[in-house]
């Protein structure tokens, strides 16, 4: 029986017939018009061939797929290049993350590709193909990038890393990206997988490709631990060894990459496990030293954990709280589920904040968990015991923030990112305080919180949460926990139901008025009462503009 998958069938430009080249499956050919004129197991064996036996012709490389592979989960926009691919003189091949996923079964927007030479060209080329805008990545890598904007795709293409296909690969992290398929084919059958990639994934696990794959470049030590977190892989033996070998490299490379690094570690759905393998494997230090300076720091009840743990633990249960009371979804934990629906009123307008994007490419949701990675980092440097024992850390929220800023400057963070995280380290103390009075907070109390923290102040209403269930491991007492719920379901009802009445009313006088009205003159003083004003207003002491003007004169000094 003679099997023939459809991809075994070639129309070639030069003719309307059909070549049947099911003998050669497995392999590369060389055609000039419809006649195989060259076979070989690479396609540079293929081509020499050819042009040995057809020298003044030009030959079209095809990779013939082998019929018993199975079919791989791959992007449709190859079927749409593949007949591009097919008129090549020249072999390509996807490569790294796109060929793994496609064994995984998930579909990959990143898709890598490399070819012998012209690697440029053949950018502008698919572009021109695809009606699409093309850019030059590295000139001297000779290496391109399409972008598609409406199927967030982009179609990266650069020559071999090496002499060949093998160099290439053999030059890549780990084996389960150092694995290529023919552009043409789409099964299992014909990848190619020179250092058990494959094997690697069934096994779920992390292994170098070489052993001094992390020397060569050092932030892959980071790449490591997010890979095995984001496919629920583990390290082999030999990669945690080698990471803890690399980290003091870290600092060899830009503080950019390592930001990028950090952002998809904490982007993770286990952003706690991403902390605590860095601290195991000698990363944190090497990263984020404030943070893993504060292993040990003890604290007293009703703390349960020094502070590095307290504070995986609050990303923990920050990633809960998100879960239930941003996206309302079922959670085992039985303290969240209680609580859902006394939040739901509020989870679209929550859901918005933290999808919205942040200056340097970053979004809110990524934001809340730095404010969590970064909340008590200045607890080192202000911690006291007195003579009873007791440990406090007085001013450690003040501190806190001018590490957090310190620390994100240094790794490019942009400006708007860094303040939010400074403002929600400077006042993430503030919710529990007002909820130790036991009372529903004022409106002047909550004009002040979000006049202090602004929009923040949401992602702080978040963190307390967290902050609470970290510290006692769960409620603790009920009724500091029903407090503290209390307070943030009225901040969050006046910020997203009373904004122009609370949080930010529109002022009933300007410093015109105070001028010409009240014969204030000009300066700082103008300033000092308008504040006044608008806090008045906000606690519903002010409704009319006499009102305003009255209060004013009282104001002056």
């Amino acid at each position: 029986m003679n099997l023939r998958s459809p991809s075994s069938f070639i129309p070639h430009l030069s003719s309307f017939t059909m070549i049947d080249l099911t003998p050669y499956a497995g392999r590369w050919v060389a055609l000039v018009g419809d006649v195989v004129a060259g076979v070989g197991h690479t396609p540079e064996e293929a081509k020499r061939l050819a042009q040995h036996n057809r020298p003044k012709e030009r030959p079209f490389l095809h990779f013939i797929e082998a019929p018993d592979g199975q079919p791989l989960h791959l992007s449709p926009l190859l079927t749409t290049l593949r007949p591009f691919f097919l008129n090549l003189d020249q072999p390509v091949y996807l490569v790294g993350g796109a060929v793994r996923d496609a064994v995984r079964g998930v579909e990959n927007h990143d898709l890598d590709f490399v070819v012998p030479q012209n690697a440029i060209a053949l950018t502008f080329k698919i572009a021109n193909q695809l009606g699409e805008p093309a850019y030059v990545l590295d000139r001297e890598r000779d290496a391109g990038r399409v972008v598609l904007q409406e199927a967030q795709t982009m179609l990266d293409f650069t020559c071999f890393r090496g002499d060949n296909l093998l160099a290439d690969l053999a030059d890549r992290d780990f084996t389960i990206n150092a694995m290529a398929l023919p552009a043409t084919a789409v099964t299992t059958a014909s990848i190619i997988d020179p250092f058990n990639g494959l094997t690697d994934l069934a096994q779920k696990q992390i292994r170098l490709v070489q052993p001094n794959a992390l020397e060569k470049d050092p932030v892959r030590a980071l790449r490591a631990v997010r890979q095995g977190l984001s496919y629920g892989f583990h390290l082999t033996t030999g990669t945690k060894t080698a990471v803890t070998a690399a980290a003091p490299s870290l600092h060899k490379t830009s503080n950019e990459r390592m930001r990028d690094e950090l952002i998809k570690l904490l982007e993770t759905a286990v952003p706690d496990q991403a902390i605590q393998q860095m601290a195991e494997l000698g990363l944190l230090s090497q990263l984020l030293p404030e943070i893993a300076d504060l292993a040990a720091v003890e604290q007293s009840p009703p703390h349960h954990e020094p502070v590095l743990a307290h504070t995986i633990s609050v990303l923990r249960w920050l990633v809960a709280v998100e879960t239930a009371v941003v996206r309302q979804q079922p959670l085992s934990q039985p303290e969240l589920t209680a609580i859902q629906p006394q939040f739901s009123e509020f989870s679209d307008s929550l859901q918005t904040h933290l999808d919205r994007e942040i200056g340097g490419g970053l979004n809110g949701r990524l934001l809340l968990y730095l404010d969590g990675l970064f909340h008590d980092v200045g607890k080192k440097e202000s911690q006291t015991i007195d003579e009873s024992g007791r440990i406090r850390f007085l001013g450690h929220d003040a501190a806190g923030a001018a590490l957090a800023g310190a620390r994100l400057r240094t790794l490019a963070f942009s400006n708007q990112a860094i303040k939010q995280v400074e403002t929600a380290v400077a006042h993430h103390m503030r919710p529990l305080q007002l909820a130790q009075t036991g009372k529903v907070p004022s409106r002047r109390a909550i004009y002040r919180y979000f006049l202090a923290t602004q929009e923040t102040g949401l992602d702080i209403g978040l963190l307390s949460l967290a902050d609470h269930l970290a510290t006692f491991d769960g409620i603790g007492d009920e009724t500091q926990w029903h407090n503290l719920i209390t307070v943030i379901l009225e901040l969050f009802r006046h910020y997203f139901e009373q904004y122009e009445e609370t949080v930010a009313p529109e002022p009933l006088i300007n410093g015109r008025d105070l001028i010409k009205t009240l014969k204030i003159p000009a300066g700082p003083e103008i300033g000092r009462i308008l504040r006044l004003v608008q806090e008045a207003q906000a606690a519903g002491e002010l409704t009319t503009r006499d009102e305003a003007l009255e209060f004013a004169n009282a104001c002056r000094q």
